[in-house]
């Protein structure tokens, strides 16, 4: 049996069983098949349509454990060509306009030595797996992948022919020393390393690799608009300051409740105030709900005035929400009522469709009290806990309440503004 044969025989196996059965296959070269069988097996969760790919070659554990997954990655692709689209919408109106006042001549002149090229173009900087270059790379018309890693660079090479990706150029080389030499860009896209020399995250946008803040005259020289990718757990707000007002848009993505990622758009072509996008995604790759403002166009809102004893509805905001911080404009965006500024729940009477989170009916709201606890938990054996702003955690408070994990009923514990500390017990609405 060849390798080849094995990984496809086998990929449906545990890994670790296979490893301890090597001796019956010694034509089959065990570490490259079970790191093919491993890879294949996360691709099937995380990139359903290359685990469909015949032929496909993952790289080592580590790059599959940290590669972007299918929805994140069409995310990507999906903001790449409105961004292009509204780039060359643009353009288009400023050369109108300036047909309308000069003479073609001119106009044909100021065309031919425009240091952008007709044609789309994107070089990805910072390649790795290739993921998102694969996907972003189908908005353009050429693009260039790029990477140091030459493991990498001859995978990716393989691969791209394989997904039908006939436009693209590997090179191999350090993202600042081909960022020096490259042409102008319709998009440069960076994905800096996020650990130091030790390992450890950084949490600073300065401390990634490559240093996006030292190479921001050359990013805005050499593109009409740079896409950063970053970690979800870097302080959006200060990458923004770092970025000296060059940063258009922030996406904030988030899939199956967890944040993933933080995209920053950069540019100079286009003046705008900046906008804050909060997207949660399905893991169909659709957006199941996405949230924009503007950061600081709504005025903090007050404490709820609704009884919170007496409210029907408790919201719980989504993740991409809670990275943003951006409580005050959900309120005003809604019609909902925080529970307390610090809380992040929010109140109303009636549902409220659409919103970016998810939706309870209250049946039942307790004090602490033991003999309202009593009460108010008759018949409740199981229930997902979560506590917003209480001075127990999710363990301490389930071992007091004595009541299992699991099931249909949500109790949220939190602090009113007056500082009361109660129980919300719920149902998911709808």
């Amino acid at each position: 049996m060849t390798t080849a044969e094995f990984i496809r025989e086998y990929r449906e196996r545990d890994i670790r069983q296979l490893a301890l059965q090597a001796n019956r296959f010694p034509d089959v070269d065990m570490p490259y098949a079970l790191d093919q069988i491993q890879g294949w097996q996360i691709a099937r969760r995380k990139l359903p349509k290359w685990a469909a790919c015949d032929g496909v070659i993952f790289p080592p554990h580590l790059s599959m454990e940290q590669c972007s997954s299918e929805p994140t990655a069409q995310y990507k692709l999906n903001l790449a060509m409105e961004w292009t689209c509204r780039i060359e919408s643009l353009e288009l109106r400023v050369e109108n306009s300036e047909l309308s006042t000069q003479n073609c001549r001119r106009q044909q002149f100021k065309t031919q030595n425009s240091k952008f090229k007709t044609s789309t173009r994107m070089t990805d900087l910072t390649g790795g797996f290739g993921v998102d270059f694969s996907f972003t790379s189908c908005a353009f018309a050429a693009a260039t992948y790029v990477e140091r890693n030459e493991q990498l660079c001859h995978i990716v090479e393989h691969n791209l022919p394989l997904l039908g990706l006939n436009n693209a150029t590997v090179v191999c080389a350090d993202a600042v020393e081909y960022l020096s030499t490259v042409e102008p860009q319709t998009m440069l896209f960076l994905d800096p390393a996020r650990r130091d020399e030790h390992g450890a995250k950084t949490v600073m946008l300065a401390d990634c690799t490559p240093d996006v803040v030292q190479l921001l005259p050359q990013l805005l020289e050499k593109s009409r608009f740079t896409m950063l990718k970053l970690s979800p757990m870097l302080d959006w707000h200060k990458a923004v300051d770092d970025l000296q007002g060059a940063v258009r848009e922030v996406h904030i993505v988030s899939v199956g409740g967890e944040c993933k990622e933080l995209l920053l758009v950069l540019s100079t072509v286009v003046e705008s105030e900046l906008k804050v996008y909060c997207a949660d995604l399905s893991t169909a790759s659709d957006t199941s709900s996405l949230f924009v403002y503007t950061p600081g166009s709504s005025a903090p809102v007050a404490n709820s005035k609704l009884k919170i004893q007496n409210s029907k509805f408790v919201h719980e905001p989504n993740a991409s929400i809670m990275k943003a911080g951006c409580f005050d404009e959900l309120a005003a965006a809604y019609g909902v009522s925080p529970v307390s500024r610090n809380s992040h729940l929010f109140l109303s009477d009636e549902p409220v469709e659409g919103f970016p989170g998810r939706s309870f009916v209250v049946e039942r709201v307790t004090t602490m009290n033991k003999g309202e606890l009593r009460k108010a938990l008759v018949g409740i054996e199981k229930a997902n806990i979560a506590t917003r702003n209480f001075p127990l955690t999710v363990a301490e408070l389930r071992k007091r309440l004595k009541i299992k994990d699991g099931g249909d009923v949500y109790i949220f514990a939190t602090t009113t503004a007056e500082g009361e500390h109660l129980l919300l017990i719920s149902r998911k609405y709808r």
